[in-house]
């Protein structure tokens, strides 16, 4: 009798436990506001569009902090509206303030982000090929170059909000043509030869381009997923033009192509286990690939893993890839002067790591100080004091490091921060220099304030002790609203101008400024109407022999 009291008794009690949970749980999904289909529907694209990139298709987080649901609803509306309207110095755009979003968008991002996310689809190779156009097959395509285009000096301008690329010619200043694409081109890659370009946009669209029909054009198209940032070729001697790899977010895989037609041949997923902790993760996405110029491989960048795959393309069909631990959150890099060492930053984990690409291992992992290095592809020169260094500037932050890359005559300064500067603030997303060019340019694009992120710094390279100097690359447009942020450097072939784009909103005038290297001064300015929303901007002779 005693017994059965007490079991009633415990029963009772875990009932009332339960129903207390269900009630504080009912209590707090009340809470969530909600967001009608079609506000659910413009949230999700909104978030694709702008924040997948950094924050994960499944909101889990990487460059950004996780946007699951356990941390927003800590934060609640109001502080995440305010966050998406004012940004931070640490990254994150201010999106309201700068009229990228209106004041209605951020409300539904805001909701959006306190609910729980869809679930996106997976992207195989049956959709794969239903996504595959070979609009002008080889056989149809010209031989030689029936053009008069200088193809080295071609600039590739991602247009993001229009979906497009602009073609325009290095010595004119001329656009050529303007490509209709994917939405926001991420890379335009160049293959070995010069002939083809590659561009891959955010949603998984690759367009192939040849350039030596009469104008560029687009021959073949494919869809590789939901969501992608990389696109490369091979460029081992004897393998020139032959294949091509891209890497998608969504759904975590890479897929090695038929390079002349984009015709898919190998899908290989990358979901497995973290390098650290050893645990499952569902989206290991593909960060940045590049091509080794010592053997037939491709360098795949897996994000959250934190691992570096060395897929060697001699069999594609019998692949053969070998696989190194690095640090998680791997996301973009270059090589050094040499082309034997890759440098990628791991930046939610404060490292850089090194791969050499000669042996094919880990060459060592540089602690960056607890900074969030994001250097694009980076910046190679010698340093009067410490030899050769390749440099990154850091989100959130405005020092600069220099990394020391030859271990050969410089042993004692070999992965290892020698020397570092300061800049104008936190908010850089790229720098640059050329070998030609004693200069080092820093852009600031994420910054808050108008006049950083209106303006980039520039170092001269033989005395970087007396800091830096500012030049007014938004004011020189003569472009007088919107947010004109400056951002991505990039030279011509010959190394003697630098390019910047002017990004404005979509509906606001943009501009590419052109500045000469050697006198820091105003060369030319760029104005069309069809530049809408210029950001990267990628030289196809510095693109196709990795000079940066």
């Amino acid at each position: 009798m005693a017994l059965g009291m007490a079991l009633l008794a415990s029963s009772a009690l875990v009932g009332i436990t339960v129903s207390s949970a269900r009630a504080e749980e009912a209590a707090a999904n009340a809470a969530v506001p909600t967001l009608s289909p079609a506000e659910f529907e413009e949230g999700k694209q909104i978030y694709f569009e702008r924040c997948a990139g950094c924050h994960g298709v499944l909101r889990k987080g990487a460059t950004g902090k996780p946007l699951t649901t356990d941390k927003t609803r800590e934060l609640g509306y109001e502080y995440l509206r305010d966050f998406i309207t004012y940004g931070s110095a640490a990254g994150m755009p201010n999106w309201g303030t700068s009229n990228e979003l209106t004041e209605r968008q951020i409300d539904i991002m805001a909701r959006y982000v306190l609910n729980e996310p869809p679930q996106p689809p997976e992207w195989g190779m049956a959709e794969m090929r239903d996504s595959w156009k070979l609009h002008v097959p080889v056989d149809k395509r010209p031989t030689k170059q029936m053009n008069g285009l200088d193809l080295d000096n071609l600039f590739s301008v991602t247009l993001r909000d229009s979906g497009e690329i602009a073609l325009i010619d290095g010595a004119s200043k001329q656009i050529v043509k303007i490509i209709k694409t994917g939405y926001a081109v991420h890379i335009s890659r160049m293959s070995a030869s010069g002939r083809y370009l590659y561009a891959i946009g955010r949603d998984g669209k690759i367009d192939l381009i040849d350039l030596w029909m009469p104008e560029p054009t687009t021959v073949a198209e494919l869809k590789i997923g939901i969501e992608a940032r990389s696109v490369e070729t091979s460029k081992f001697h004897g393998w020139e033009d032959r294949l091509a790899i891209a890497g998608s977010y969504w759904p975590p895989q890479y897929v090695i192509m038929d390079g002349p037609t984009l015709e898919p041949v190998k899908i290989v997923s990358t979901r497995g286990m973290t390098v650290d902790t050893q645990e499952y993760h569902p989206e290991p996405r593909v960060a940045s690939i590049v091509a080794s110029h010592f053997n037939p491989e491709f360098v795949v960048n897996i994000k959250e893993t934190g691992q570096i795959l060395m897929v060697n393309y001699e069999d594609v069909q019998n692949l053969k890839v070998t696989t190194i631990g690095a640090e998680r959150f791997l996301h973009d890099g270059g090589f050094d002067s040499t082309g034997r060492y890759f440098l990628v930053a791991a930046n939610a984990r404060h490292k850089v790591a090194v791969v050499d690409t000669k042996l094919d291992r880990l060459a060592a992992l540089v602690d960056t100080g607890g900074l969030t290095p994001h250097p694009g592809r980076g910046a190679n020169f010698v340093h009067p004091k410490f030899g050769p260094v390749w440099a990154t500037s850091h989100l959130g932050d405005e020092t600069i490091s220099f990394i020391g890359t030859d271990p050969e005559k410089h042993p004692e300064n070999a992965w290892k921060i020698v020397d570092t500067v300061r800049g104008q603030g936190g908010g850089s997303l790229f720098i640059k220099t050329h070998p030609k060019s004693s200069n080092l340019w820093v852009d600031t694009p994420l910054n808050p304030d108008e006049e950083i992120h209106g303006s980039v710094a520039v170092f001269d390279i033989k005395d970087l002790g007396k800091g830096y100097a500012v030049l007014p690359i938004a004011e020189w447009s003569g472009i007088k609203e919107g947010a004109r942020r400056i951002v991505q450097g990039e030279y011509n072939k010959a190394g003697d101008e630098v390019w910047f784009s002017v990004w404005n909103a979509k509906d606001q005038e943009s501009a590419i400024v052109v500045v000469d290297d050697k006198s820091r001064t105003l060369k030319h300015v760029i104005k069309d109407k069809r530049l809408i929303t210029p950001t990267g901007k990628f030289n196809a002779y510095n693109t196709k022999m990795d000079v940066y």
